[in-house]
């Protein structure tokens, strides 16, 4: 549940707390800050963590700031040198207007910080009011700081833009990369002259992607900084998902006090797998890990977030070159015009509260250095009365070039908007000098110029258009802070020598860990947190190398040996050029030519008692259906098609259907024929009718093979195999052609029996016994032949088809017909009455039985 405050009743609980800060803190500036104010027609405010640190604990008590931060004293004073040079300038750039400043020292601390921020927004007019009127009425008065520059950490940031907004002062941050201060809903007025962490997470995501390394580990902070910073590094990786988080570790406010911690965040990085160890975090946190990780001696390669790239407090850390290889990024950098000069000359004479306070603790050598002396280039070692002194010429070494310039540019944006706004040429401003602060951040907000090199504009969220420089911590003799690349956020592109990322792109990392695969494998993690090897892809898989993960081919593809690409599968069927196609057609042709030599011999002996004794007229049916199973066995050669499909299977069973019945009614007359029993013989005399014996058996297979026709006839398919694709029939329907195969297994039984029952027949021709040979190996060919044609895969499975048609038509032709022909053209003296009624009457002689039983 959200609760809506109107921003009334915010404002007023804001200065309520101000008016309870105020009864503990006097308005007059005895409040402990380090201070620099000038005065001027215009007053910019500065906010500098001069100091990093206090000393804050669990336990209540007054705040004192220590640990001299010597590059935020030259970033307070880059602000004053430039606001100098620009009063001093000639032509005027401000006609009739000198600036001011009012500079405060927040140690870094987000209570100094908001202290400092009332300081600035009071009204000069009635400094005792602070930021609360008298009235305590909703309308804050106008301060005379009408531009604030700071602060660094993007923490203290979020913390006093809130209070700067409540003014409409524009807020104009030279540090502070936050995300989270992108949301103008929430911080109106605040600017920066940074880039934010949303480019720099892409550019350390493009450095991470550039040098090819697979694994990483987080490290942030427990402020705004860290989180954003880290949470958006996790979301850009995921999204990229070639890149694996080892782990996140978000490190507390207390931790580089915690020595406990800091051992057990280095164990766990010296015990990860991770390539880069990413560090989004202040250079107070990194100190204390750099140092257990020179102990240790790590060398780890680390990527340092802007805050700590050039950090003089770790890279001058002794032994640093033991930790690894350090890669950082910082704003783009620039010097700023004569600065160094300024700082050489012992700052020109000037003075302020700040360079005061700087020389008193650390006082400057003259170049005539006393002999009782000692020059020092470590501010952190020189205390006062040591007998120590800085060498100037160490104070301008330190000079950095990209915060500092920061600083710069800011100064320069806020004279930019001033000059809009006050319509100032070189020599006069239309403007009288009276205006808001809203009126000036309105027109700050607007800028588009070009300082020295530096084309700066804001957009919609007050970001800069500023790209990033790739530094490198060289460290072969003394360490020295290289630049290797830049990043430009407008192109999300990162330019890096190829030298400097060829030597890192190694296929299997230090910790044995593979990166990339030779074509044919895939990246596989294992037990290993972010840890892969090298896995062959299955059969079937290709993988194009890179480590890529392996892909099923297409249905119509098979994987190479070497699984690195797929190819196309051969497509197969029986072509009428395959030897064993040869010969069944060979077969199947002399099959033909022998039917239509049978059916001659039978034309010219039809009235003989050989052709009647095979059923007369039957025999031309029976000749005929073989002739048609002959043919049959020609579709299944060649590219299935919706006819030969149809047409082999189902008028095979159909011919064959035919054959049987036509056998069938043939037995059916010889067991009639020699039945002389009077009491049986009339009924089965009266059911011995051959045609309409052959109409009802081949009519029960004819009304099966046309449903099936009907219903779900047989068509062109495909069978994918691992390498090829069989073009193929499908049955359609499983169990009309189960019906098909069973009916006619049925027949050829049938068949079997009643020829058995023949066999002791006064028979001639040997008719039932010739029938019960092809009979039996009718059933035996179909009974081997079914288990080989379901386990046989591929294009020979329809020859086996054919095959088993050419052999089943030749048992017939060969054991039932052939002999007849034989006896037609070699045997004729047995091919007459007489022969047949001499032969009858011996075989029941032979047997003492009667002809006719009474």
């Amino acid at each position: 549940m959200h609760t809506c405050v109107h921003p009334r009743v915010s404002t007023m609980l804001l200065l309520l707390f101000v008016s309870i800060l105020k009864a503990f803190c006097p308005c007059s500036g005895e409040n402990g800050l380090l201070h620099a104010y000038s005065p001027g027609d215009i007053i910019i405010g500065g906010l500098f963590p001069v100091h990093r640190e206090t000393n804050r604990s669990t336990m209540p008590g007054p705040l004192k700031c220590s640990t001299y931060d010597f590059k935020s004293f030259l970033r307070t004073q880059v602000m004053i040198y430039t606001i100098r040079e620009i009063n001093q300038r000639t032509p005027r750039v401000l006609p009739d207007f000198t600036l001011g400043y009012d500079i405060y020292d927040t140690c870094g601390d987000v209570n100094f910080a908001i202290r400092a921020t009332l300081q600035l927004l009071k009204n000069q007019s009635d400094p005792e009011r602070c930021l609360v009127p008298a009235s305590f009425q909703s309308a804050l008065p106008e301060p005379q700081t009408k531009a604030v520059i700071g602060e660094g950490y993007s923490e203290v940031s979020i913390a006093i833009a809130r209070v700067i907004a409540l003014s409409s002062v524009t807020q104009i941050s030279y540090a502070s990369t936050s995300e989270h201060l992108s949301r103008k809903r929430k911080f109106p007025t605040f600017l920066r002259t940074i880039s934010s962490d949303e480019h720099q997470t892409r550019a350390i995501a493009k450095l991470v992607y550039k040098f090819n390394w697979k694994s990483v580990a987080i490290v942030g902070s427990d402020d705004e900084y860290g989180k954003y910073g880290s949470d958006n590094l996790v979301y850009i990786f995921r999204e990229i998902k070639k890149i694996c988080i080892e782990f996140i570790d978000i490190l507390p406010g207390d931790f580089y006090e915690d020595l406990t911690k800091v051992n057990a965040l280095v164990s766990k990085i010296n015990k990860s797998s991770a390539e880069a160890i990413i560090m989004f975090t202040k250079d107070t946190n990194v100190g204390p890990i750099m140092r257990e990780a020179i102990n240790q001696k790590l060398n780890r390669t680390w990527i340092a977030s802007d805050s700590w790239s050039t950090s003089s407090k770790v890279y001058q850390l002794k032994g640093i070159e033991k930790a690894g290889e350090v890669f950082g990024f910082i704003s783009k950098m620039n010097e700023v015009p004569s600065f160094k000069d300024y700082v050489m000359s012992m700052f020109n004479g000037t003075t302020n509260a700040i360079l005061e306070h700087y020389l008193t603790h650390y006082p400057l050598c003259s170049y005539r250095t006393d002999d009782n002396r000692q020059c020092d280039c470590f501010t952190t070692n020189s205390q006062p009365g040591s007998g120590k002194c800085q060498d100037i010429r160490c104070v301008a070494d330190n000079i950095d070039m990209d915060k500092l310039y920061n600083v710069y540019l800011a100064v320069q944006v806020i004279v930019e908007g001033l000059r809009h706004l006050l319509k100032c040429d070189n020599q006069q401003c239309k403007h009288s000098g009276k205006f808001t602060a809203l009126e000036l951040f309105k027109e700050i907000k607007k800028v588009n110029f070009t300082v020295n090199t530096t084309h700066i504009f804001f957009n919609d969220n007050g970001d800069p258009s500023l790209g990033y420089d790739i530094v490198y911590w060289n460290t072969t003799n003394s360490t020295r802070i290289e630049n290797v690349g830049e990043y430009w956020p407008h192109r999300e592109e990162i330019i890096i020598p190829f030298d400097v990322v060829g030597k890192r792109n190694v296929t299997v990392t230090a910790y044995n860990c593979s990166k990339t695969c030779a074509p044919g494998q895939e990246l596989k993690m294992q037990s290993k947190e972010c840890c892969k090897d090298c896995v062959p892809c299955a059969d079937g898989e290709f993988s194009a190398g890179n480590g890529e993960e392996c892909q099923r081919c297409s249905q119509d593809e098979f994987s190479s040996p070497q699984r690195d690409k797929c190819l196309n599968k051969t497509v197969e069927f029986l072509h009428w050029e395959d030897p064993f196609v040869i010969i069944l057609s060979c077969l199947g042709v002399f099959g033909i030519f022998v039917i239509f030599v049978f059916a001659m011999l039978f034309t010219m002996y039809h009235s003989t008692p050989i052709v009647k004794a095979v059923g007369g007229y039957l025999c031309f049916l029976e000749l005929f259906s073989l002739l048609a199973c002959f043919c049959v066995m020609f579709t299944f050669t060649g590219e299935p098609t919706r006819v030969s499909c149809m047409v082999g299977l189902p008028v095979f069973g159909l011919a064959l259907s035919l054959c049987m019945a036509c056998i069938l009614a043939n037995l059916f007359q010889i067991l009639v024929g020699f039945n002389f029993d009077l009491k049986i013989g009339s009924w089965k005399k009266k059911l011995n009718r051959p045609l309409a014996v052959v109409t009802i058996v081949f009519g029960v297979q004819l009304a099966v093979c046309v449903s099936w026709l009907y219903f779900n006839p047989p068509f062109p398919d495909k069978e994918t195999l691992n390498n090829a694709i069989v073009l193929k029939c499908d049955k359609g329907s499983d169990k009309f052609f189960i019906a098909m195969l069973g009916y006619n297994g049925f027949l050829a039984v049938s068949c079997l029996l009643f020829a058995f029952k023949g066999k002791q027949l006064p028979d001639l021709y040997k008719n039932a016994r010739l029938i019960t040979t092809s009979m039996m190996l009718f059933l035996i060919i179909w009974i081997l032949l079914i288990p080989i044609y379901i386990s046989l895969i591929g294009k020979y499975k329809r020859a086996i088809e054919g095959a088993a048609i050419l052999i089943s038509s030749y048992s017939i032709l060969c054991c039932h017909l052939a002999p007849k022909c034989y006896i037609m053209v070699f045997r004729k003296e047995i091919n007459n009455q007489h022969a047949i009624t001499e032969y009858i009457r011996k075989h029941y002689e032979q047997n003492n039985m009667a002809v006719i039983k009474s």
